[in-house]
């Protein structure tokens, strides 16, 4: 399955994990090592295998990229990341399908394509420029982590 420059579009999950630290919730995001938007902030995710679920994918990656276990709840939200090359061909192109996480075990490090882990809140979201639809579905978790 080519990534960089695909015939189709591949399938991807995030994981959108919320726990409450100290006086409020925060978000898990993880700083990319690679590209597609290497060294920008984002959700812990990547592209569904095989044989796996949607949301055993979300808990996958969110475990190979953060260190976490997390359990996969609702999804929040389904987006599409086209992204082309300076001459116009599509480089990349994910159909993305985020849930919401809780934390269950594990021990917070980055891994896997994660060049850093940490925790944000929500007055700390603006600052790193996320992407649209990631902005939107974080958004989306810290809200539903609050009912």
């Amino acid at each position: 399955m080519k990534r960089e420059y695909p015939e189709s579009p591949l399938v991807g999950v995030g994981a959108v994990i919320v726990e409450r630290r100290t006086d409020q919730n925060h978000v898990l995001l993880i700083r990319r090592g690679t590209a597609p938007l290497q060294g920008e902030w984002s959700l812990p995710g990547g592209v569904l295998e095989c044989g796996e679920t949607l949301r055993e994918a979300a808990a996958r990656e969110a475990s190979e990229e953060t260190g976490l276990l997390v359990e996969a709840g609702e999804m929040l939200g389904v987006y599409e990341r086209v992204i082309r090359s300076d001459d116009g061909r599509v480089r990349y192109h994910y159909v993305l399908i985020d849930f919401f996480c809780r934390p269950v075990g594990g021990k917070l490090k980055a891994g896997s394509d994660a060049a850093d882990v940490r925790w944000f809140t929500r007055a700390e979201l603006p600052a790193l420029n996320l992407a649209d639809d990631a902005n939107d579905v974080v958004r989306k978790g810290l809200a539903r982590a609050e009912t």
